[in-house]
């Protein structure tokens, strides 16, 4: 029996599905042959991600963690379910703690009650109740609210995300196309661990599978831990493109973060989203992202779930392409 046999017919609902990270946990469930439901709150929207399975396997449908009925709906019948929501800025009723924790709480007894046998909450690295800063401190309390909900839920907290999509290696590209110099936030010395996305798709999968401990936390991170200097210059290296990096120290990363969010909700979203840095964003730089000692000792990472890391070397050229200066043409150009 193949893998793909062994999962057939067997329902899974993701949440947030159609999200940068939410849409690899939906491709590689359906490479498993899981049919999936990816519950969101526009499935009118999320249209682009049935041709990843085949006919019928993946369907969109309505639900918002912030109406129970909804939650419900998307759950009936499902065998698995993966919380891959959250934002990333706080706008009218999204806020942190609508999404965060009790969309988290929601989701976790939602399943508890729908008889979920396996459910998985996608945090983050770096996720702590206690913390000064309301984004992390949330995604810390929606950890806690899944856990003490749902007995036996498996927590995945990635480090930095890649991928094609993403707002990392992207925006130091575009920010190389407009400007003589990249402004590296607080400092530019944080250690990251950059994982690809495909591969925490792969790690939710294998979650639901039944690769991972019931109850454990997994940290997920990639091959290579670098600066956040160094991931400058590799997204630099990508695009064959020469800045000065220029190292902020925390207090002005934060000053900048501030007139930031000041002048795009003053100019109602008009001020540039490329220049647009949040004060959490710049929390998150504030400690090492990477993978903790405890959990490599303790087998709650990428390879105790069969799953060998893509490196970013191996990725971002494929996708930074269009930052060169003449496109995917530039080799030509250069020959």
């Amino acid at each position: 029996m193949t893998e793909a046999t062994s999962e057939a017919n067997r329902l899974a609902t993701v949440f947030g599905g159609s999200g940068f990270l939410g849409r690899h946990i939906v491709r590689a469930l359906a490479r498993k042959g899981w049919r999936i439901r990816v519950a969101v709150r526009r499935p009118d929207l999320a249209a682009f991600l049935t041709p990843l399975g085949g006919v019928g396997q993946i369907q969109p449908v309505q639900a918002n963690v912030r109406f129970p009925d909804s939650i419900a709906a998307a759950l009936e019948g499902a065998n698995a379910a993966v919380n891959a929501t959250g934002v990333r800025a706080e706008s009218g009723a999204q806020t942190y703690k609508a999404v965060h924790i009790e969309g988290a709480r929601a989701l976790a007894r939602a399943a508890l009650s729908a008889g979920v046998s396996t459910y998985v909450h996608i945090s983050g690295i770096g996720a702590d109740a206690k913390s000064a800063s309301p984004y992390i401190a949330s995604k810390g309390l929606g950890e806690q609210a899944s856990c003490e909900t749902f007995p036996g839920a498996i927590v995945m907290r990635p480090s930095v995300v890649f991928g094609p999509e993403d707002d990392f290696f992207n925006r130091f590209g575009a920010l190389a196309c407009y400007l003589p110099f990249l402004p590296l936030l607080a400092g530019g010395e944080t250690r990251l661990q950059p994982v690809y996305a495909g591969d925490v798709g792969l790690a939710a999968a294998a979650a639901l599978s039944g690769l991972a401990k019931a109850g454990a936390a997994y940290e997920l991170g990639g091959p290579t831990t670098m600066t956040l200097r160094e991931a400058a210059e590799l997204a630099l290296r990508a695009i064959d493109r020469r800045r000065l990096l220029i190292g902020l120290p925390l207090a002005p990363s934060r000053w900048i973060a501030a007139s930031s969010q000041f002048a795009s909700r003053a100019t109602f979203g008009l001020f540039p989203r490329l220049l647009t840095t949040t004060r959490d964003q710049v929390d998150l730089l504030a400690s090492d992202n990477v993978v903790s000692a405890e959990a490599e000792a303790e087998g709650r990472v990428l390879g105790s779930l069969g799953i060998a890391p893509q490196s970013v070397e191996a990725i971002i050229p494929a996708y930074l392409v269009r930052f060169r200066r003449t496109g995917q043409y530039e080799v030509q150009r250069s020959a």
